[in-house]
């Protein structure tokens, strides 16, 4: 049985990386008396795909994960179990059922919505005219890893929605991934005191 848990991630967690998040939804489904599906081979591992990874230190209220379990779960009961299992700043929002067979998780997820919340000392003076003047740019080289690339075409949408709070959606494919830091990086906003959160993650139909 495939299953799909909605959850949001805080306080300490927000400095739990991707491979440890894994670990910690082993721990997580095995307190829950859940007993997960292993894949086959020399090295079996734990059935468990997480969604597109979130940079340490951001929060998120739509993180994904989807596990493989043996036999049947009560999906009515299973969120009230989980949340009795999971360390402090994770908060069950959903489980539903999956087809098994469908696509893997990390493959359908094509765009990442974040609300981006300033300090007040982050300069904001002139912010709307940042943002319009990026938006305008056919092109923002930049470099990641040694390796250059054009972040512009990652930018989906950015807006300034009230003093203070930028929201944007950045693609969020495989090799083609938009990262909120660079992108304050290219409107010359430090990230000191900024808070960052995903809010929505955006599948193909």
């Amino acid at each position: 049985m495939r299953i799909r848990v909605t959850f949001a991630k805080s306080g300490a967690l927000r400095y739990v990386g991707h491979l440890d998040l894994h670990k910690m939804w082993e721990r997580i489904t095995r307190r829950a008396g859940l007993s997960l599906a292993y894949s086959q081979g020399f090295h079996p591992q734990p059935k468990i795909q997480l969604a597109a990874a979130l940079p340490l230190g951001f929060s998120s209220r739509c993180e994904l994960v989807d596990l493989w379990v043996e036999g049947e779960a009560d999906l009515a009961r299973l969120p009230a179990d989980l949340q009795g299992t999971v360390p402090p700043g994770l908060k069950i929002l959903s489980v539903t059922g999956v087809e098994e067979k469908s696509p893997p998780l990390q493959t359908q997820v094509l765009s990442s919505d974040y609300e981006v919340t300033l300090p007040p000392e982050a300069g904001q003076t002139g912010l709307t005219q940042k943002v319009e003047s990026l938006l305008k740019a056919t092109s923002l080289p930049r470099e990641r890893r040694g390796k250059a690339y054009d972040l512009r075409p990652l930018i989906e949408r950015l807006e300034l929605v009230e003093p203070g709070k930028l929201s944007m959606r950045l693609s969020a494919r495989e090799g083609a991934t938009g990262r909120p830091e660079e992108v304050l990086e290219a409107l010359g906003i430090p990230l000191d005191g900024v808070q960052v959160e995903r809010t929505r993650l955006i599948f193909e139909e």
